[in-house]
Order: structure tokens, then sequence, then C-alpha cells
């Protein structure tokens, strides 16, 4: 299925407002200019584990926004062109972007745990590139979207992760927040929602499995179930991340700042679209949580 019939069926399917389906295609997203990146970096040996720096003018240290792709976590639908406009504009924002590419349902080593492992060594490749260019490893926040907004919420909850565990690391790098751009962040209450928004069931293919008889893994990789993650979080929200499941995944987060932004006549490609007024708030989200308390 499609991108635009996919939007189409969720403008029917959950009433949302014209403007939703008529937006800004990924295909019109991936044709907008994108800064050169400064360095292409391999975080391991697999084909998809490799990520693109994009530093600001002038001499840093910089800020910096881990920006994670979305794309039903399915090969075929998205790859980390589809943010290179968002990191290239963060960028120009001041902001260093960190867009990384990871392996996604359908390629060898996909699905649970190599799509999550992969997060968390882009993640910590940060380190790497700290060597050689000048970023600050103290003032790193997430950015994904769709998909890529469980991505950023979880890589937040990873020093939370057990040793020992398919998910735990050695020392993780610990992120200043996250902003979860219009997709999940309670995976298990979006089973059955994938296959519309997808086109098929995704969920259980990513956790090998489902809520009930995978519950470890779920209780490990939906960031819905390890709140509260210590971190201030933006969600937002429009046409995959209803206003309403993002006001609960805020309740829940008892002891976490969440904010909750519920933008009612944007497509869901229009908020990673620099130039649209939803980008521009999930730009200013970005700022708002680098900047200092």
């Amino acid at each position: 299925m499609s991108h635009r019939l996919i939007l189409a069926t969720l403008a029917v399917a959950l009433a949302a407002p014209a403007a939703a389906a008529q937006g800004i295609s990924p295909e019109d997203v991936n044709r907008l200019p994108t800064r050169v990146p400064h360095a292409v970096h391999r975080y391991g040996p697999a084909p998809q584990q490799y990520g693109q720096l994009r530093l600001p003018e002038g001499a840093g240290p910089f800020p910096v926004a881990v920006v994670v792709h979305g794309g039903c976590w399915t090969k075929g639908f998205a790859t980390l062109a589809n943010t290179a406009p968002l990191a290239s504009a963060l960028a120009e924002r001041g902001i260093a972007s960190w867009n990384i590419e990871y392996r996604q349902l359908g390629e060898p080593g996909a699905g649970w745990p190599g799509t999550f492992q992969d997060w968390g060594m882009a993640t910590d490749a940060l380190r790497d590139l700290a060597k050689d260019h000048p970023i600050d490893l103290k003032r790193v926040v997430t950015v994904g979207h769709s998909a890529g907004a469980h991505a950023a919420l979880w890589i937040a909850t990873r020093p939370a992760q057990p040793d020992g565990t398919p998910l735990g690391a050695v020392d993780p790098l610990r992120v200043q927040g996250a902003v979860a751009v219009d997709g999940p962040g309670d995976l298990a209450a979006f089973v059955g929602r994938d296959s519309m928004v997808c086109g098929q069931p995704v969920i259980s293919n990513l956790f090998g499995g489902t809520p009930a008889e995978v519950p470890e893994r779920y209780a490990a990789g939906s960031p819905g179930q390890r709140l509260p993650i210590g971190v201030p979080q933006v969600l937002v929200a429009s046409v995959v991340l209803l206003p309403e499941d993002a006001k609960a995944y805020a309740e829940k987060a008892a002891g976490d700042s969440v904010t909750v932004v519920a933008l009612q006549d944007s497509g869901h490609f229009d908020m990673i679209a620099p130039g649209q007024p939803s980008a521009e708030k999930v730009i200013e989200a970005v700022q708002s949580l680098l900047a200092p308390r």
C-alpha cells in the first residue's frame, strides 16, 4: 500500500480533517532541498547501520538532535531521505543533526531486538563523532516521525534498561529529551490500528509476538510501559497519534514533563516538511528541550 493510499485511508477511518488527506506526500518531502552532510558515519556492519551528521555554521560545540525517520518499521516505506530536510533545517537553526538509518522489517536482523539495538548503537555513536566534530554530548535530544516517534521515546528509556537483557547496554548515552512526531508511544495499544495505518500488521512482527505472547518484550520496548522515563517529552499529535491517545500517555507519565501539541489541520508528512507551519512546531519543540532550564 502506498503512503498516499495509507493517508487517504487514515483520513476516512479516523475522520481526520480534509487537510490531513490533502497534505504533502512523502515523495514531496524527499524532494525538498537538503544540506550536504558534514559526515556519513557507520555505527555497525549492516548496510543500514549508518547516519548523516549535519553541523551548523560556527565553532560549536553544538547541541545535537538524533533524527529518526518513520515508515511503519518496514522496508520500502521510508529511509533517512524522508527526514533529511528536517535534519537540514535543524542544522540551520544551530542544532547539529544526526539523521540515522536502521534495519527495518524485511531486512536481515530487523525486528526484535535488532531494530531497537540499531537505535541504541546509533545514539551511542555520537561519542565517536564527538572525537572529530564539535558536538555537545550533554545536550542531546531525540526527534522521530511516525514509527520514528516510537524510537525517539524508546531511546530515552535506555538508561533504565537492565544490563544483560536484549535491549540493555553498558553506559548508554543519556538524552535530554524526546520529541515524538505523530507516532505511537504505547505499542501494545497500537496493535490493531497498525493494520489500518500501515496496510498490514507490523507491531506483532516487530516484537515477535502479541502483547499476550511476549509481554516482557513490550515491557522493554514500548515507552508507554516504561513511564516515567525521566526526561521531558513533547508529543506532536495529529493523524497517527491521536490527541486523546497523546493525552492518555501524558497522564500515565506521572513525574515526567510531557507536553502535548495537538495539530488539527496538519497532514502526516507536513510535520517534517520545513516551511510548513506544523514543521515549525516540531522545530520549536526540539529547541524547547535544548533551552537552558
